[in-house]
């Protein structure tokens, strides 16, 4: 069943705080007072305030006058006086005071009665630190900048996953690490961009909208082309265009681009993201190496460490990079001696006596999966339905029956659904589909 959003609903059906934000809205217009100006005269952003009046002493006042403009996140007004916090862009955060004698009594009863949390106001006045060593500004005057309509989140109380997926905004608001990521990725991108033109690469744009989808092997999202009435499909990856510009004389190439591919989706995975691919004339293996690692430390050097810290311990990718061969690297995660000739049956022992995937049910259920030769259904429900809460579904279509849905909860490891949609694959079925269903947080 389909909600209505509650600012479709009608006037008197609206919630309480939207009807109330929505009055204060009309009273300002019928006072002349535009809820949404256009501009405000703002002269010092809240990080400049911060950075030039930061070492005022507790109690220090200046004569020194700016306008600054912010969100509301936090206020408190009482008689004589009233309180704000204002928070902009990357969550720089100051305090603005209001004060009977400074602004009058007309002004501060409308800062009373017309500012909400979330709202945006410009204030104007001295630079000061209060009483408790606050850096604030006393404002001479004050107007509203921007009128919310609709309630600010909660921020002492972290948003769902779901909300958090679904309002992307609400989490910039209330969520400094969400506010930090989006500048943090804007640095790393910025970071291999610059290392890749150093390196004299030459970043070019190739089409999205593709007859034919190539340069991996993953279901494409169709659409349709009024213009030649063809049919078309978006791409699910950069590879193909990429090698025709090397092949026509752009020695190095790379883009970094939005893939779609219309397959499994949960909090982990998008059917859309972001791919970088690089391309060089006259390289090897060892050349586009050294360009992964140069890539890696130009992030890190952009982030300011060159030690990071994981799961395994700590990392300084300043060190020597090993170069690994895959079966001397797989040798050494299990013990024993791996080659190309390896039997798979010697291969299955061994995984299963290392434990090197995720545990002993994993491990039992790629062995099944890998031994299905006839009847795909059955063995791999036997073989993954093991757990009430990490249950599989695989279901035929009702119209065809090599046709087959594989379903199942995100704490399912998700090589492990690949591998199933290989076998299913190679068991004959032609047309394979896997989804994640998404568990949020309460």
């Amino acid at each position: 069943m389909t909600q209505t959003p509650p600012d479709a609903l009608p006037e008197a059906d609206l919630p309480e705080q939207l009807r109330i934000r929505r009055d204060k809205r009309d009273r300002l217009l019928a006072a002349g007072i535009a809820p949404y100006p256009v501009s405000v005269p703002r002269t010092h952003s809240l990080e400049q305030v911060r950075e030039q009046w930061g070492h005022l002493e507790q109690g220090e006042e200046t004569q020194d006058v700016v306008g600054v403009a912010g969100r509301v996140v936090f206020i408190r007004n009482t008689g004589k006086l009233a309180f704000a916090t204002l928070q902009e862009g990357a969550g720089t955060r100051l305090q603005v005071m209001l004060s009977l004698a400074e602004v009058g009594e007309e002004s501060l009863a409308a800062w009373k009665s017309d500012v909400d949390l979330g709202d945006h106001v410009f204030v104007e006045g001295r630079v000061i630190s209060s009483r408790r060593g606050e850096l604030s500004v006393m404002a001479s005057r004050w107007g509203m900048a921007s009128k919310a309509l609709r309630p600010l989140p909660v921020l002492h109380k972290e948003l769902s996953e779901e909300s958090r997926v679904r309002q992307r905004y609400a989490d910039l608001v209330v969520r400094q690490e969400a506010r930090d990521m989006v500048r943090t990725k804007a640095t790393a991108l910025r970071a291999i961009r610059s290392t890749l033109e150093d390196q004299g690469y030459v970043e070019v744009e190739t089409p999205v909208i593709q007859l034919v989808h190539g340069g991996a092997a993953a279901r494409p999202f169709r659409t349709h082309m009024n213009a030649f009435d063809h049919e078309m499909v978006l791409r699910i990856a950069l590879e193909l265009n990429l090698k025709k510009a090397v092949v026509g004389g752009v020695d190095r190439v790379y883009e970094m681009g939005r893939i779609f591919r219309n397959e499994g989706v949960d909090a982990t995975h998008s059917p859309e993201f972001t791919m970088l691919e690089a391309y060089q004339a006259w390289g090897d293996q060892t050349s586009i190496g050294a360009l992964i690692r140069d890539l890696y430390l130009g992030v890190a050097d952009a982030l300011g460490s060159r030690v990071v810290e994981t799961p395994a311990g700590t990392v300084d990718l300043g060190g020597e990079w090993r170069w690994l061969p895959v079966y001397d690297a797989v040798s050494e995660a299990v013990g024993e001696k791996v080659t190309l000739e390896t039997p798979k049956e010697t291969l299955l022992v061994t995984v299963t006596a290392s434990e090197i995937l995720v545990g002993d049910r994993v491990v039992a259920a790629v062995r099944d999966a890998i031994a299905v030769d006839g009847d795909l259904i059955q063995p791999l429900k036997a073989a993954l339905d093991v757990e009430a809460s990490r249950e599989v579904i695989l279901k035929e279509n009702e119209t065809d029956s090599k046709r087959v849905t594989i379903m199942g909860d995100k704490d399912i490891p998700y090589r492990l659904l690949r591998k199933v949609m290989f076998t299913a694959a190679r068991a004959g079925y032609s047309d394979v589909s896997f989804a994640v269903r998404q568990r949020f947080e309460p």
